[in-house]
């Protein structure tokens, strides 16, 4: 029997021995995107696969999601990294890391702008607008605070809301322009102000207006300002308007009362008339104005009547005093000789 017993285990050992020469290690699909030199495996134990008895042919490359596990004893099998025989070897790339590509030996982490919630994921996921992401490696993205925004996906940062705008709730991919009425003076508003008495905003204006000269608005958060009525004026644009006096002209749109020339002009309905004052100094002027015409032009014909006067006056007057001339007056009758 115990010739039977050695002859069985040397028998068993001759077939083990048959079979391990001719099993091959050439795997029947490779797919791999990294080329490495591999290292001679370690035998495993007693307790755990042998390389021998496994089919290498069944070795396929970590799907894309996972990663090659270096310290996996049945990866170690197959002959290039990237390729296991069980694809549950393969780890699952974690939250916040993503792998495009089969047979990689790591994960590559989320870049900022993205993220990666789930395991085993082979791509990462953009913020979307309102929200954003400064960091690699990331679970999740950030709410934009009220006050900020971003309309793009895959953002880093927030931006402010600029002067005119609002934003009064987190994620907000654009800012809202105040209503009619109100403004927003500072960047980042969370909430709108009314607009103050005396100014008015349109619903596509940034900022409140202060209402035109001639027109008035007492209340606040108003759209437009009214017109200064007749018979007031509107000396400043946030005050009601005042009554116009008595002697005064205030059309629609006064800014202030409008008078007669005093003294010499009184108010007379909607016109100015002249004061009584004004028409006697008028008549006294013309009656003097009339006078001294009449005696200008007794004075020039006065004038005009000397001078023809004086062109017809002789050259030598006969009552000069008398001359003598070799004892004979220069102005006696010639005397003939009788010749």
């Amino acid at each position: 029997m115990e010739h039977l017993g050695v002859l069985s285990v040397f028998a068993a050992a001759c077939v083990l021995g048959v079979v391990m020469s001719q099993t091959t290690l050439s795997p029947a699909v490779t797919i791999t995107t990294v080329s490495v030199n591999v290292t001679t495996p370690t035998m495993p134990g007693t307790t755990e696969p042998s390389c021998s008895v496994l089919n290498t042919s069944t070795c396929a490359a970590c799907a894309p999601g996972t990663y090659y596990d270096n310290e996996t004893r049945l990866c170690s099998c197959c002959p290039d990294v990237g390729l296991c025989v069980f694809p549950a070897a393969c780890l699952p790339c974690t939250q916040g890391f993503y792998q495009p590509l089969a047979g990689q030996l790591g994960c590559l982490s989320c870049p900022s702008g993205f993220f990666s919630n789930v395991t085993r994921s082979p791509v990462c996921r953009a913020c979307s607008p309102g929200s954003y992401n400064n960091n690699t490696a990331s679970i999740s993205c950030s709410a934009c605070t009220p006050g900020f925004y971003t309309s793009l996906p895959n953002s880093t940062s927030c931006n402010p809301c600029p002067q005119g705008t609002y934003c009064n709730s987190s994620s907000c991919a654009q800012c809202q322009i105040c209503p009619a009425g109100s403004e927003a003076l500072q960047v980042a508003a969370k909430q709108c102000t009314s607009c103050r008495p005396g100014m008015h905003k349109l619903s596509h204006q940034t900022i409140c207006q202060i209402c035109k000269s001639g027109f008035y608005q007492i209340h606040w958060g108003q759209e437009n300002c009214d017109l200064c009525p007749e018979n007031h004026y509107c000396p400043s644009p946030d005050v009601n308007p005042i009554q116009c006096p008595n002697d005064a002209f205030c059309p629609e749109g006064s800014t202030a009362p409008g008078y007669c020339m005093e003294t010499f002009f009184r108010k007379a309905g909607e016109t100015c008339e002249l004061a009584p004052v004004t028409i006697a100094l008028l008549v006294i002027g013309g009656g003097v104005g009339l006078l001294f015409i009449i005696v200008l032009v007794l004075r020039m014909k006065k004038d005009n009547d000397s001078e023809l006067s004086l062109a017809r006056t002789p050259l030598l007057r006969k009552d000069r005093p008398p001359g003598r001339f070799y004892g004979i007056p220069c102005d006696a009758e010639p005397v003939y000789a009788g010749w």
